[in-house]
């Protein structure tokens, strides 16, 4: 009976996870996420994504590269602080550390959140 009720919070987890991961995505970018996948590995979860790109970005990305660089890294740095905020406020687990990367060409996206003990 534990093992089921374990494996239940941690679903209920993964969904909460999502729900904020999404909702953050929207404040920032106007948008939620087009599709999301989320494993737990130890203490983190893996978000596999894929966004819709700022259209804005795209339009400057070739004529300044470093700008368009500079401003996703910017974006990302707010998103994971953003994160780790809500995460800590609204479901009371302490994350040690947030890690994302962005690929602006194929949209995808990578996100680690890495807590000091996942288990309820």
């Amino acid at each position: 009976m534990e093992a089921v009720a374990s494996i239940q919070s941690l679903n209920t987890l993964k969904k909460q996870i999502s729900q904020l991961y999404n909702k953050i995505n929207q404040e920032i970018y106007g948008v939620g996420v087009k599709k999301q996948k989320i494993e737990i590995y130890q203490n983190a979860i893996l978000i596999f994504s894929e966004h819709k790109r700022v259209t804005a970005l795209n339009v400057i990305s070739d004529r300044f590269p470093e700008l368009t660089l500079s401003t996703d890294a910017a974006l990302i740095f707010e998103y994971k602080k953003r994160l780790k905020e809500k995460i800590e406020d609204s479901l009371q687990k302490k994350v040690l550390t947030v890690l994302k990367d962005f690929d602006p060409v194929t949209e995808q996206a990578f996100t680690v959140i890495h807590f000091e003990n996942i288990n309820p």
